[in-house]
Formats: structure tokens, sequence, C-alpha cells
């Protein structure tokens, strides 16, 4: 039933997956303090090297891209060797890995970077308070100026560069979820009247020109895109943002992204304002390499795969509680049950 999944695939001439499962990103908390990966991290992917592609955790480009404790980071030269350490051990295994490039905006906080302010589109605040570490209330973000926006642009550029030089086989961009690059795709939290808001062609210049300026710099081959079309996390929705999404997949169908991954935690989710699933808006919408995601399972994943809905499988929370989730699904053996008290370790 799920012989699909182990079939080769190809993301362009110079990738070649050995199937089409993914680990999906998983964020783990677990850098050192000052956001160096450890050895225990680089033993955690090593571990999961069998699937097709790793999508490492997100992995911020600047200081005060940070939301959360112990998230590492690609921006000075001891991360980069500590990520050159998580590479090399991945590629001792045959495997191939992306890094996951972010920048949390809103949901960032002055606490980790002892800064004055956190940055964003518009003064549109989150609700709530950061996870782990519940006494930090989520501030009124500066809206960025043109001028900050570019250095944005230049600093995810930097940060795709970073990664190659430690070893990894590509980055994906993280567009989605709430962070910054989907705060300005979203008429939620993106109020502004510049060039960068109120039409989709002002809402999507600031996504298009990080993957063009990523591209330029690492090229089209190793790029690629997380994006969330249905406003669910740290965002409300918008009838609005249809438009938005369908601009900016037009304008990502006339690129040359490696793959196109859903940003979802839950797939059967629908939204009115994109008629259904967000993976079946994005299909309708792209026809390039998509990556599925969002409480699959490898049957129900093949399925959709057979269906054409999306051409690889990100799998999340099971490859946590199974670093030998390749060889189980394969050989027809029982999953280990994922639960919460699994995230205080990396096994």
């Amino acid at each position: 039933m799920t012989d699909n999944l182990f079939q080769p695939f190809s993301l362009n001439d110079s990738i070649h997956l050995n199937n089409r499962i993914v680990m999906a990103p998983l964020t783990r908390c677990m850098a050192d303090d000052n956001l160096v990966p450890t050895e225990a991290m680089a033993d955690y992917y090593a571990k999961r090297a069998d699937s097709g592609l790793i999508i490492s955790e997100a992995t911020i480009i600047r200081p005060d891209g940070q939301g959360y404790p112990n998230t590492p980071g690609i921006y000075t030269a001891a991360q980069i060797q500590g990520w050159r350490t998580v590479t090399d051990a991945v590629h001792a295994k045959g495997g191939k890995i992306f890094v996951q490039l972010w920048h949390t905006g809103r949901v960032a906080h002055p606490h980790f970077f002892e800064g004055e302010h956190v940055i964003a589109p518009s003064a549109e605040a989150v609700e709530g308070s950061v996870p782990r570490m519940r006494e930090l209330t989520y501030q009124v973000p500066k809206p960025a100026s043109v001028e900050e926006i570019q250095q944005l642009v230049n600093d995810f550029a930097k940060a795709a560069e970073n990664a190659i030089e430690a070893g990894f086989d590509g980055v994906e961009i993280h567009g989605a979820n709430g962070y910054l690059i989907d705060q300005f795709l979203h008429h939620d939290s993106n109020k502004r009247t510049d060039e960068f808001g109120q039409t989709a062609e002002n809402m999507a210049r600031f996504p298009l020109a990080v993957v063009d300026e990523i591209a330029t710099r690492i090229g089209w081959e190793k790029t690629a895109l997380r994006l969330s079309p249905g406003a669910y996390f740290n965002m409300a929705g918008d009838d609005r943002d249809r438009g938005v999404f369908e601009y900016l997949l037009n304008r990502l169908e006339q690129r040359e992204l490696a793959y196109l991954h859903m940003g979802l935690f839950d797939d059967s989710m629908e939204f009115d304002y994109l008629d259904g699933s967000a993976t079946d808006f994005v299909r309708r919408n792209y026809t390039k390499t998509l990556m599925g995601v969002g409480g699959y399972t490898a049957q129900t994943g093949s399925a959709a795969i057979n269906a054409n809905r999306f051409d690889l499988l990100a799998i999340g929370r099971p490859f946590i509680a199974n670093p030998d989730y390749i060889e189980k699904v394969k050989l027809g053996d029982t999953l280990t049950e994922y639960h919460d008290d699994m995230l205080g370790t990396l096994v």
C-alpha cells in the first residue's frame, strides 16, 4: 500500500532523493546557549538519514528573529561549524538535508536578543505569551521600514550562503505558520499602505524578493519555500488572503523552486476562502513539486500521492518517536506512538 513512497524522486537535475518520505522541520529547542547545534543534534539527525530528505528544525537568520528558547541560528561562525557537524553526520549515512531559514517577526521577543523591539510588517501584536516561557508576553511590533525590509532580504540571503558553507544540500525558506514572511502575506498582520501592503502584488513583494535573492546566491535547485495560505496559527483568516496567494503562486509557478512545502499541522482543516483544504488550493494553482504535510500516516500519504494531491510526504512527530521510521514503514512494523514527554530529550 505504500510502495510509491519508496520510489526515488528527483527535485531537479542535481538533487535526487532515495524516497519520497521527508522528515518535516520539528522545533526542538536543544541548541546550546549560543544557539549552536550540539553533538546530540548531529546524532539525532543522523539516525533519521534514511528519509529521502531531512528538513532541519527552524533556524534563525539573525538575533532578532528568535522567538523560542535555544533555537539554533546560522549567523555566527560557531553556529555554521555546529551545523557542519550535523550535515557531515547526515551525509556520512547517505542522507540529504536542507536547513529551514526562519525569522519569527512579531512572534519574536526582545528577551532573547536584548533588543528594544520586535520587527514585523505592521504594529499588530499577536496575543499570548512565549511557549516554554509563559512569563514573556508578546509585544506590539515595530513596523519595518523599507530599508529594514531590504536588510532582511540580505540577511535571509546571507543565511542561505552560510547554510551552503555549513554543508547543507539546500535551504527551505520558512514563509509559513504565522512567522515573518507569512505576516506580510495575510491581511490580519499586514496593514501597510506602502509598496509592501494592501494589494496582492505589494504583499507578495517581500517574500518574492527573499526567494529571488537566495536563488541568485545559491541557485534555484537549492532553494525551496514553505507557505500557509490558510491562516490558522498566530493569525486570523481574511477572505482577501486568497487573492494574495493566487498572485504569489502564479509568480512562483514561473520560477524553478526545488519544491514548495505546505505549512500545516492538520491537513484535514478546511478554509472557506480557499474552497476547502489549503493543500488542494495550492495544487490547483501550482503544478510543480509540492510537499504535503499535516497528520498523514504512511498509508494516507501514499494514497494522497496516488491521487496527485502532492508529490512528497513530510512526516513530523512520528519521526521524533521513531528514529527508524523508514525501516518500520517498509517492514510494516508497529510504530512507537508519539507523546509530548518525548520533547524533553533527543533520541
